[in-house]
């Protein structure tokens, strides 16, 4: 599915429904980077630093195996400051998997992670799943910016202008810490970052609580 295609229909879909989050309400520059699929050695670290030098927090949607093969690299990102977020534990598509198969994956991750928030892989989730997610106490974050650095026919410097063009208060942009995305996003997020700032935006995580992991699922911690 190419970017012009997933678009579209996440566009329709934030149209119709409203059990997810699409973008924040904020009448201030603010606009709440996301990173989807880490930890992942060497990539990771390097936006940890990148995000440090412009004085900017971002959510990190975790892929639970990641999780477990780096618990370091995940403690990194915590101990920066940054939120973070359920993407699955094996990054299954929604649109591919039963509904009891997905929620253990979803479970498994959050025994990981332990937040409130989720986001699924793809954006592609059935309204079972969704339900299913909710019931456990999980939000659903979505995006109103998908950056597109995982398409091999764009470069660093394309991605980085379809985002500064179409950020405006409260979005919420996707960009993604996984090796097929690393050569242009190291060459947009500092294009990003920069020209954001110059316009004067922060730079804040997506409001998130941590969960206690119980045998019926996710649960507020007290």
């Amino acid at each position: 599915m190419g970017l012009g295609l997933v678009s579209a229909t996440i566009e329709g879909l934030r149209r119709l429904d409203r059990r997810m989050t699409w973008r924040m309400d904020a009448t201030a520059k603010e606009a709440y980077l996301t990173f989807d699929d880490g930890p992942m050695p060497g990539l990771t670290p390097w936006a940890l630093e990148t995000l440090a030098r412009y004085d900017a927090k971002a959510t990190f949607f975790c892929i639970g195996r990641h999780v477990e093969a780096h618990p370091a690299l995940f403690e990194q990102v915590v101990r920066a400051g940054h939120a973070i977020g359920n993407h699955t534990y094996g990054h299954e598509s929604g649109w591919r998997t039963p509904t009891a198969a997905y929620l253990r994956s979803v479970a498994d991750c959050q025994r990981l992670t332990g937040t409130d928030l989720f986001r699924p892989p793809y954006g592609r989730i059935t309204n079972g799943q969704i339900k299913g997610v909710r019931a456990t106490g999980l939000k659903l974050v979505m995006w109103d910016i998908l950056s597109g650095d995982f398409e091999q026919g764009s470069t660093g410097e394309q991605v980085a202008a379809r985002v500064l063009r179409r950020t405006r208060p409260g979005s919420i942009i996707v960009f993604h810490d996984n090796a097929i995305s690393e050569a242009r996003m190291r060459v947009a997020l500092p294009l990003v970052l920069d020209g954001l700032a110059r316009q004067g935006y922060r730079f804040p995580v997506l409001p998130a609580r941590p969960m206690d992991i119980g045998a019926h699922g996710a649960r507020p911690a007290h």
